[in-house]
């Protein structure tokens, strides 16, 4: 059995808080639980080098993204142009081992003749295309808008080098469905994170919580729809937490006494907030991935209030309320305050979400893939 394993990172995974470098860091931790020597490449962009990944990992490399005006004129994604490192592809060959490209980002050297008899693994984090043109419709900034389309229409040409992978790893069954009418090799691997056992309390909150990063175009356009058609109309005290919120956030929220901004919680903060908070009221207009802050809601919170495009196809769908409208949110918001979370709806959600979405389980899937052709 291959027990070691090259992965290549977009960005540096600690600390793991948010999204995709969430899935990157939990995989790694489990992964190294599990008996596999990492040798991880990473990414610098914005972050530091972690001292943390040398205690899961046997090496770490940092790389630079490389940067010009030119890359943006490329034919190749900018996402991907810029994580082109020779050392990167120098280093890969150095040692004979499974590689693990963590999204299409890190996919430069994929097709490197170099590579060609490896078994090379692809997780696909989203249909990068998809994703993309999803964050340049919800773009206010007409530059930024202009990006974002560009860079899907590059994504959704550039995604034929996965035929150059050996297997590819969706993080949701709905992207499951979308690259397995594409390739062959797909199989699905649901999302890292950083939850072993589930641990939501029996009993009843007293406030509304929505976390997310609040810097990204995606959440802050579920906070100003929540604001503006959903906490506006009641009464409950209203948290809104996150990373970097955005000056738009803080000049929607400062009519409202009842809603409160805990801005870049630390991690002991969030799950606090995420056990004693009544509902997690959690929408989104981008049905691309997996949520993780779905998960984190569920693994360790009371009810989990979304709409479809957050769970849909997700398996989580029955753990949730699905509403629509914000009428309808409104109208089950004062239901639910009203409720106690009991001992039964938490033992149902345990033996969902242990069965389904275990680390350990999903690692172990994941290791069986590294001796594993391509079918």
């Amino acid at each position: 059995m291959t027990n070691q394993l090259h992965i290549i990172s977009f960005n540096v995974p600690y600390p793991p808080d948010y999204g995709g470098v969430i899935d990157v860091y939990y995989k790694i931790k489990a992964l190294k639980e599990a008996g596999i020597k990492i040798h991880l490449h990473c990414y610098e962009y914005g972050r530091e080098p972690a001292e943390q990944l040398n205690l899961l990992c046997e090496s770490v490399n940092y790389y630079h993204r490389e940067h010009s005006f030119r890359d943006f004129s490329s034919f190749k994604p900018y996402i991907v142009k810029t994580r082109r490192a020779k050392s990167l592809l120098k280093n890969l060959e150095e040692l004979d081992a499974p590689i693990l490209f963590e999204g299409l980002h890190t996919c430069y050297h994929l097709d490197a003749p170099t590579l060609e008899k490896r078994n090379k693994l692809v997780r696909m984090h989203n249909v990068e295309a998809d994703y993309y043109r999803g964050l340049g419709q919800s773009e206010q900034n007409m530059l930024r808008r202009f990006y974002f389309y560009t860079e899907s229409v590059k994504l959704k040409f550039y995604e034929k080098i996965l035929k150059k992978a050996t297997h590819i790893l969706p993080i949701s069954s709905i992207d499951f469905k979308t690259l397995s009418a594409k390739y062959n090799q797909v199989t699905y691997l649901p999302a890292f994170h950083p939850n072993e056992i589930c641990i939501s309390k029996v009993g009843r909150g007293d406030f509304i919580l929505y976390h997310g990063n609040l810097s990204v175009s995606e959440n802050i356009q579920a906070v100003a729809w929540l604001v503006g058609k959903v906490f506006s109309k009641i009464n409950y005290p209203c948290i809104i937490a996150g990373a970097n919120p955005s000056p738009t956030i803080k000049k929607l929220i400062a009519p409202y006494p009842h809603i409160q901004l805990v801005e870049n919680p630390a991690e002991a903060k969030l799950n606090e907030l995420l056990a004693n908070a009544q509902l997690n009221v959690l929408p989104t207009f981008q049905q691309t991935g997996t949520k993780l802050k779905l998960l984190n809601a569920l693994f360790r919170g009371r009810y989990v209030l979304v709409n479809k495009a957050m769970v849909e196809e997700s398996g989580l769908e029955g753990l949730c309320i699905v509403k629509e409208k914000s009428e309808e949110m409104v109208d089950t918001i004062h239901q639910l305050m009203e409720n106690d979370f009991t001992q039964e709806e938490a033992e149902r959600r345990i033996n969902i979400l242990e069965e389904n979405f275990s680390n350990r389980n999903n690692a172990l899937k994941l290791i069986q893939l590294l001796d594993s052709p391509a079918p």
